[in-house]
């Protein structure tokens, strides 16, 4: 159980620095992740900026992640899912387009001028948690698309399945707890409220 997101986030750190792990540039997933960066782009010296994606909801149910598309139009789609379920193809190809202009407004929100070039960078992806693992997935696309040197996930915790399968994107994985048990992200803080944009912003400063 974690106190909170700093706390979270300085495990986070201790288990990278433990590992040996090196970054030229750390990027969080806003809002959440935002705390836990700082965390541990202060202690590997290296620059903080964020990585933005938004997930895709199946017709009539938004809240169930079909897939999630990064600011930069990279997307990932959970292929299981949509074998299972009927998705018609102009309604995907629809959200696909409203959502990456979410994720790109939101980016837009967060820094100034364009997102960083992460072109033969080792790059450390952080979160304040994996389930689905949808927006992370799509921002592993969208970082990988640049050819980075190495690229890690960093999350103070997740279930097992899907940190497995986060193993095929990256080059490692590091989670501090991979709880069997696993229910929610947020049941694994004793405090896990909400981050303002504002207070957000404020850890890239």
């Amino acid at each position: 159980m974690f106190r909170d997101r700093t706390d979270a986030g300085e495990q986070l750190a201790d288990l990278l620095e433990s590992r040996g792990i090196e970054a030229d540039i750390v990027v969080a997933i806003p809002r959440g992740g935002l705390p836990l960066g700082r965390a541990v782009a202060d202690r590997l010296g290296a620059p903080l900026d964020v990585v933005v994606a938004s997930k895709i909801g199946a017709p009539r149910n938004p809240e169930y992640a079909i897939g999630a598309v990064a600011e930069d139009g990279a997307v990932w789609l959970n292929d299981e899912v949509l074998e299972r379920v009927s998705v018609p193809e102009e309604y995907l190809a629809a959200e696909r387009e409203n959502e990456r202009a979410v994720a790109a407004e939101k980016a837009s929100t967060y820094r100034e001028g364009g997102r960083p070039d992460f072109t033969g960078k080792r790059v450390v992806v952080v979160d304040d948690g994996v389930a689905t693992g949808a927006t992370m997935r799509a921002c592993l696309r969208l970082v990988r698309e640049d050819d980075p040197a190495s690229l890690v996930v960093a999350v103070p915790v997740g279930p097992p399945d899907t940190l497995d399968e986060l193993e095929a994107l990256a080059d490692e994985v590091v989670a501090v707890d991979r709880p069997r048990n696993f229910r929610a992200v947020g049941a694994h803080f004793r405090n896990f409220n909400q981050v303002s944009d504002e207070d957000a912003m404020s850890y890239l400063g």
